[in-house]
């Protein structure tokens, strides 16, 4: 292959259909052969042809996003969540977005929502919180705090002065 960067797209063409016949994973018949060259000739000329036109993957990330359901749907129920990229329900949606490769910020900001826009549905979030608290979580902090309130002298009350004077 030449050091040129205006190559030919049938010799592009060409050399990846000879490097995927080369692989010895590769078992192709005949016949397979000129279907694999003309696709990826049109493969190479529809790449040549975007980056000629400057179309570039920002386009791509700009583009509108429809949620699958209305911000008010999708927090109607307090067991669940409605995912607005798939329209189905979550208790959870962290590991939801991160399958999609989302961060919550990203998603808030992908569908305009606002930045307390939950990601944990209610109840669930209650679920955790008092089998937390059962399990004992958190208590080390409430022990060390009530041992220091334990632990500083109260003031000493005064006793009433009694007057001298007859």
């Amino acid at each position: 292959m030449s050091e040129d960067t205006a190559l030919n797209p049938v010799e592009l063409a060409t050399e990846l259909t000879i490097a995927w016949l080369s692989n010895p994973n590769t078992r192709a018949t005949a016949d397979e052969v000129p279907a694999f060259l003309a696709k990826m000739h049109q493969a190479v000329n529809e790449l040549a042809t975007s980056a000629e036109s400057g179309e570039t993957a920002t386009e791509e990330a700009t583009a509108e996003y429809t949620p699958a359901v209305s911000v008010r749907k999708s927090l109607a129920s307090k067991d669940h969540i409605i995912s607005m990229i798939d329209g189905k329900p979550y208790k959870t949606l962290r590991r939801h977005l991160s399958t999609h490769g989302l961060t919550p910020e990203e998603y808030r900001e992908r569908y305009s929502l606002k930045a307390d826009y939950p990601m944990v549905a209610p109840n669930y979030s209650e679920q955790r919180r008092a089998m937390a608290h059962k399990i004992g979580l958190g208590a080390k902090g409430r022990a060390a705090r009530a041992g220091a309130e334990a632990a500083a002298p109260a003031p000493a009350k005064r006793a009433p002065r009694m007057s001298t004077t007859a």
